[in-house]
């Protein structure tokens, strides 16, 4: 028997660009389902920064704006405070937010901007060719690692959630992971939540981090990326609600 998935009205008829196996597609359509679920499609605005996620619009069917590298959290600020009744959502990398936009992130958390945030860690520069990310893994390779990610050369893996979870500012932080059925699930569950969080009016930010694949760059095939989340990944950032 054919299986056919329904498609949302939020998440637009297109071919991906992404690479065979990128978790990207998967959060783009849990993001979609859960816009149009809560019926807020009209009132959406997202904000997507350069990295993988820059061409969030070409699936997304909402108000988009693209902003410079590491800069999202800084736009969608302007964006919600001018324009209140909307709910304003940044989409970003590991490259994105926990290097070059580490300090606006933490700012707008530590300033309870009433935002909702999706955070899709892969470990690795995946726009750019595969470079060590702050989320690398120790031992992880990347080109800018070829022996692996060492604690002595290049420092611990950033977890950015924990780091988050500790904000005044911040309403809700929950990690999840899109290695499987029951993972993509739960990142479902959790990203609507935040969403509804800024919808009921909550005084403060919430963030999803998303553990996601990138078969490309982890040089190793779509099924075994998602078991290295599994078995390895969630090692250094274990999935879970850690606010809210």
């Amino acid at each position: 028997m054919k299986t056919v998935f329904a498609r949302t009205a939020v998440l637009k008829d297109c071919s991906t660009h992404y690479c065979p196996g990128c978790g990207h597609g998967i959060a783009h359509r849990l993001v979609a389902e859960a816009i149009d679920e809560l019926g807020i499609q009209g009132r959406t605005i997202g904000i997507a920064p350069v990295g993988c996620s820059v061409l969030l619009y070409d699936y997304i069917d909402v108000d988009c704006i693209e902003v410079a590298h590491g800069r999202a959290p800084a736009v969608a600020t302007g964006m919600k405070r001018t324009n209140p009744d909307k709910i304003v959502f940044s989409y970003q990398g590991d490259g994105d937010l926990a290097s070059i936009g580490a300090a606006e992130i933490l700012h707008a958390g530590h300033r309870g901007e009433q935002l909702t945030v999706i955070f899709i860690n892969n470990a690795v520069y995946g726009m750019t060719g595969g470079q060590m990310a702050p989320t690398t893994m120790l031992n992880q390779v990347t080109t800018t690692s070829p022996k692996g990610r060492s604690a002595v050369e290049q420092g611990y893996p950033l977890q950015v959630s924990e780091v988050m979870a500790v904000l005044p500012g911040v309403v809700y932080v929950e990690r999840t992971a899109l290695d499987g059925g029951a993972g993509v699930r739960k990142t479902k569950k959790a990203i609507k939540h935040a969403f509804e969080l800024q919808v009921e009016g909550a005084p403060g930010l919430a963030l999803v981090e998303v553990l996601s694949p990138c078969p490309t760059y982890w040089r190793m095939p779509p099924a075994k990326a998602m078991k290295r989340i599994r078995e390895e990944m969630s090692k250094f950032f274990p999935v879970g609600r850690l606010k809210g």
